[in-house]
């Protein structure tokens, strides 16, 4: 009690000091400064050497010359600023005659000259070769025009680019040229995506997707430890395969051979003859579980990495661990292959991204700009650039020596999985089950995704574990933590009604998402 009392009191002073500090000077509230005469001459001069210092050195006053005591207002509008008189007498230094031009040459008894008019400096300048006259633009006709503003003269009749005009030749200066003020780069449009099918049958979550190459159908792993096969067009169930022990986290069909392999958090690494659907080769190494599998795209290796900090490069014939590639300091989440340098691409939970060189095994390139966990990466299909997704930001990275190229900001989720197509269209889906869509050029967000869960679900099991593109591009195929898989396609009338809308001018027929991409 006695603390609120002190406080309230200290309050009540502090209050009534500063009243007693306003009534002391309300009644010189409208009274202006008085000027400063030492603080006055020392802008002045700053203001003379900033604004005139090329020319300072030209012509300089006369010392001890008798003037007249005319004052005058001055540029500024501060009165008792002495002005010199409309021709004064200048003193020339230096060597170079002043104003250039031919005929003029100083001798000991030709040094003062009087200051020239801008009418003799424009004939001179007309009398000049053309190539002589562009060179002496900036230097003499310029110069004149900055000395008269500073000696306080008349102001001239003509335009400041009058001078450059009249010269045969004459050019501006970049200081002339309006500049164009920086414009935001206008993103590409993109159909929005709808989604068009769910399908159930794992009974987990699904964790990883693959196309296969003929874009038949498509595979999936779960954490009910099976591996599932469906038809890309009906979305039936063809087949389940069983043989993982724990969650199937990654799958990968080759484009090589009749190969399906898969990886799980039982340590195990499968290849499956799909001609025969049993397992006909074990890849053991990894000491603990394998998050992630690609295959390189021109030679038969295949690169898996593990929450045991590695990611080991396999012979896929010979079963052979060719590389273990080590340094990260933590669980290695995702891998992706190239066929051009840098090879294996991996990002890890100790927020790293690692460019390898597979021929050395070493690490090339180690980019540290993530703060957070690094769970995906994507390499897109025609520049030669990838990205990778964190809690913090989307980054986009220039091969081959991951230079940045920007930042994607506002999917403020841990995101487990990227995709991007042909036409630009990066999809990004996290932890909550939200879906964002970016144009990969400028980085902008024109759609946000938020399906909601299956019947029966939690709203807690919204989430999106992998997503993937198929062949063709125009199916997104996303794995869910709802134990469902979820289908999109392009909304076909989106470009119906942006032709509408340019044809008839119509702003009903459009989503709010769409406007930005029209102005």
């Amino acid at each position: 009690m006695t603390e609120e009392v002190q406080k309230h009191s200290v309050h009540t002073l502090v209050f009534r000091s500063l009243k007693r500090t306003h009534d002391m000077f309300v009644s010189d509230h409208a009274k202006q400064v008085a000027l400063d005469e030492q603080s006055y001459k020392m802008k002045m001069t700053v203001k003379m050497r900033t604004e005139y210092k090329p020319v300072l050195h030209m012509p300089v006053l006369k010392e001890g010359r008798d003037r007249g005591p005319l004052h005058g207002s001055d540029p500024y509008g501060q009165p008792g600023y002495p002005l010199p008189d409309a021709s004064p007498d200048y003193l020339v230094t230096g060597t170079h005659p002043y104003p250039s031009a031919p005929g003029v040459a100083l001798t000991a008894d030709t040094q003062m000259q009087k200051m020239p008019s801008e009418a003799g400096v424009h004939s001179m300048a007309l009398a000049l070769p053309p190539s002589q006259a562009r060179q002496e633009a900036s230097r003499t006709a310029a110069s004149v025009a900055d000395i008269h503003r500073h000696a306080g003269g008349a102001e001239r009749s003509h335009p400041p680019q009058h001078a450059l005009s009249l010269m045969e030749g004459g050019t501006k200066t970049s200081a002339l040229v309006p500049r164009k003020a920086p414009t935001m780069p206008k993103p590409q449009w993109h159909p929005p995506w709808k989604l068009y099918r769910v399908i159930s049958g794992h009974l987990g979550w699904v964790r990883s997707i693959a196309v296969e190459p003929g874009n038949q159908w498509f595979v999936t792993g779960s954490a009910d430890r099976t591996i599932k096969i469906w038809d890309l067009a009906s979305g039936k169930l063809k087949l389940s395969l069983t043989g993982h022990i724990s969650t199937v986290r990654g799958v990968a069909v080759s484009t090589r051979s009749p190969y399906l392999f898969s990886c799980g958090e039982d340590k195990q690494v499968k290849c499956w003859d799909l001609e025969y659907n049993k397992v006909i080769r074990h890849y053991h190494g990894h000491l603990s579980a394998v998050y992630d599998l690609d295959l390189h795209p021109t030679i038969d290796v295949l690169v898996t990495c593990s929450r045991d900090a590695t990611a080991r490069v396999w012979d896929i014939r010979t079963k052979a661990n060719v590389h273990t590639l080590s340094g990260h300091t933590n669980t290695v989440a995702t891998v992706k292959c190239q066929s051009a340098e840098p090879q294996v691409v991996t990002g890890s939970h100790d927020t790293t991204i690692r460019l390898w060189d597979l021929v050395a095994g070493k690490t090339r390139a180690t980019l540290t700009n993530h703060k957070k966990s690094v769970r995906a990466l994507v390499l897109h299909p025609r520049q030669y650039t990838f990205a990778s997704g964190s809690p913090d930001n989307i980054k986009q990275w220039k091969c081959p020596d991951g230079n940045f190229i920007q930042n994607l900001s506002g999917h403020n989720a841990i995101i487990n999985t990227l995709a991007v197509n042909s036409d630009g269209v990066l999809v990004s889906g996290a932890d909550n089950g939200t879906i964002h869509m970016w144009d990969w050029r400028t980085g902008y967000n024109f759609q946000r995704i938020h399906a909601a869960v299956q019947p029966g679900s939690l709203d807690s099991e919204s989430g999106s574990f992998a997503c993937v593109f198929d062949q063709s591009e125009s199916r997104l195929i996303t794995a869910e933590a709802d134990k469902t898989i979820k289908v999109y396609k392009e909304d076909d009338t989106a470009a119906c009604q942006l032709f509408i809308l340019n044809s008839k001018k119509s702003y009903s027929v459009i989503t709010m998402s769409d406007v930005i991409f029209l102005i």
